[in-house]
């Protein structure tokens, strides 16, 4: 049957496939009603047809892969508008985000307020071109995708032992379109949009792309035939929403062509991103496989001049939680949010894989030529942390405050900054310190945020873009 043309229900979403050859791999996403498929992608005088990806009831999903050039601007077009992509070669800028949503209601809530950053970096892209946009986790909130089917409405408090596979099929029938709903959301909005057809994304997941606390919950929960099916739906969607692929198709940036963990790692000149899965092989014991820990093991040894940037979905420098999670444990009523402190690198349960983790960057910035920034997000808070290299240079983490989730009371964040008024030193003689953002007075600044990271000739800054108090002075890395 012929296929008609869409306008599309939404498109082109565009992500970083990989950079080889001096070329910038990339590709768009296009979601469609069925029976409809989306125009050609033209770059320069060559036609790409984007390709069925997925099938949805009532939705098919396509894919355009294409190239343009690394080293400087470029553009494609789509239905006659041109797209100008900012190029990665000279000076460039990236864009941080995270925490795109929120928990309960988040399909409910007024797009101009739930979106309002995403406006705000849609006009920065004018006066400042941004070359890769970085999300570093809970793309989605997917708390609520569990309501309405039997086997999954009180997870993951109560699920049934033994559901039969018609059961499952079915659980997974729905959990699917429970999330494309939150995906096509996200992606159809025009702020969103417009960012995300000029600015090729990279992805790491976090607990909220699954559901809250995933990894942190009990064994019984995670592991039993619901918790399953919940996790390789989630994961499904996640390949195809979050990376433009699916299963036997991993672009070369992931570090597992068989996806059995998400990590990935794209170099350039000058310039390299490791993004480790923190979620996909996730225990209440361990935050990552063997395997994932030796590729972080064999980057870490591997020469790379310039900049090195780690993405962790949690923050990786952070005040000593482990106290308080210590006190939830010991009241009954906060044990409710004992899988919340275990998710963090400083729980009791991870502080040897957070050691582990720490040595490691400093590890990567011992050589004179390279310098290595830790980029993160999740609390819903601004902030920035430091610790001290082996050279003595200084390790940089900036922390994203949700780009959607709005910031907790702001007694939370004067509390959070007490605490790392404490400090912590997990390696000896490298302290960590919390240091309030530049022109803020408080350690954490209670304010949704983006994080522009920028390289100017062999110089790096860094600053944030606040809500309410706008463009950060820049802070030196």
């Amino acid at each position: 049957m012929a296929m008609t043309l869409c306008a599309s229900s939404f498109g082109p979403i565009l992500f970083l496939d990989d950079l080889r050859d001096g070329q910038t791999h990339l590709a768009a996403l296009f979601l469609c009603q069925t029976g409809q498929a989306p125009a050609p992608v033209t770059v320069g005088d060559t036609r790409v047809t984007p390709q069925l990806l997925a099938q949805f009831d009532g939705h098919d999903l396509f894919r355009a892969r294409f190239s343009v050039p690394a080293d400087r601007p470029s553009s494609y077009d789509w239905q006659g508008t041109r797209h100008d992509l900012a190029g990665l070669g000279g000076d460039v800028t990236l864009a941080y985000v995270s925490c795109n949503g929120e928990e309960h209601g988040d399909l409910d809530r007024d797009p101009a307020e739930r979106n309002a950053m995403w406006g705000r970096l849609a006009e920065r892209l004018t006066a400042q071109p941004v070359s890769l946009l970085l999300h570093g986790g809970d793309q989605i909130y997917a708390d609520e995708v569990t309501q309405g089917h039997p086997l999954s409405q009180d997870w993951p408090e109560r699920i049934p032992r033994d559901p039969s596979q018609a059961d499952l099929a079915d659980l997974r029938a729905h959990l699917r379109a429970r999330f494309l709903q939150r995906y096509m959301a996200n992606y159809s909005d025009p702020r969103v949009a417009h960012v995300m057809a000029r600015v090729p994304s990279l992805m790491q997941w976090d607990d909220h792309d699954i559901c809250d606390g995933w990894g942190s919950l009990k064994r019984s929960r995670t592991y039993s035939p619901v918790g399953q099916t919940l996790f390789q739906t989630a994961r499904e969607m996640a390949l195809l929403f979050q990376h433009a692929t699916v299963d036997g198709d991993l672009p070369p940036r992931f570090a597992d062509t068989l996806g059995f963990h998400l990590g990935w790692h794209v170099a350039l000149p000058g310039l390299q991103l490791i993004a480790p899965d923190l979620r996909g092989e996730r225990t209440r014991r361990e935050i990552m496989s063997a395997r994932a820990w030796q590729w972080v093991e064999t980057l870490s040894r591997q020469p790379s001049p310039g900049r090195t940037l780690v993405l962790s979905s949690v923050p990786m420098l952070g005040p000593r939680l482990s106290l308080l999670e210590l006190v939830m444990v010991l009241i009954p009523s906060m044990q409710k949010y004992e899988d919340d402190l275990r998710d963090q690198w400083q729980s009791r349960a991870h502080r040897d894989s957070w050691i582990h983790m720490l040595s490691l960057m400093l590890r990567i910035g011992t050589p004179k030529d390279q310098q290595v920034t830790v980029l993160s997000g999740e609390i819903h808070l601004a902030t920035r942390g430091e610790m001290t290299l082996n050279t003595g240079t200084t390790l940089h983490q900036l922390v994203s405050a949700g780009v959607a989730h709005r910031p907790p009371p702001r007694a939370w964040a004067r509390f959070l900054g007490t605490l790392a008024g404490w400090g912590d030193a997990p390696l000896p003689g490298h302290p960590i310190r919390i240091r309030p953002l530049p022109g803020q007075k408080h350690r954490y600044t209670d304010q949704r945020s983006v994080v522009l990271v920028s390289r100017s000739g062999a110089d790096w800054q860094a600053q944030w873009l606040l809500e309410q108090d706008g463009l950060t002075p820049a802070l030196p890395l």
